[in-house]
């Protein structure tokens, strides 16, 4: 991402969405003066690596719901994003689906008595690996940043785990949070 600085905020993410309710995305990147789109890459069950797979607290092994996803600013790849759902929750929902879901999958999971109320995430640098390089067109001197985002019920029950990997260059990442 070149030319002026994006300050990513997580809320409007976190958020149960209605049908109604555009893409959270598209809406982000008209504020700030640009047209985002996305591109579904996957929708599969697999078997998370070990990070996620403790982070939804599910048994090494276990198969989880993954839903892979190409975030597009101005047509330029910008992120990728890969969300995944305990099979628990998504199997036999439209989180299996390999297709776009009216409202977001957070609005999806609210809709299904999952709904958010505990946020954790984690923002770090490295080094992308070949794919990332190729799907992100990035030269071999740049590297990533990496955000892992965790979303719980307030009960503390796992339901999403997001690993992003974007494109650095002018991002700003900005945490508002709000204590009940």
């Amino acid at each position: 991402m070149t030319g002026p600085e994006w300050l990513s905020v997580s809320m409007p993410y976190v958020v149960p969405r209605s049908p109604q309710d555009g893409d959270a995305w598209a809406e982000d990147a008209t504020q700030q003066g640009g047209v985002g789109s996305q591109r579904l890459l996957e929708v599969a069950k697999v078997v998370p690596a070990v990070e996620v797979a403790e982070a939804l607290q599910v048994q090494p092994g276990a198969l989880v719901v993954v839903r892979r996803r190409l975030m597009l600013l101005n047509d330029q790849p910008v992120e990728l994003t890969d969300s995944y759902y305990p099979a628990s929750i998504a199997s036999g929902t439209a989180l299996a689906e390999p297709r776009k879901i009216r409202g977001g999958a957070i609005g999806l999971l609210a809709e299904l008595g999952y709904r958010p109320g505990q946020v954790r995430e984690d923002v770090y640098t490295r080094e992308p690996d070949a794919a990332e390089r190729r799907l992100l067109n990035l030269t071999g001197q740049d590297w990533v940043l990496g955000l892992t985002r965790l979303l719980s019920t307030r009960q503390g029950v796992p339901i999403e785990a997001s690993v992003m990997t974007m494109v650095p260059q002018g991002r700003r990442l900005r945490y508002e949070l709000t204590i009940d």
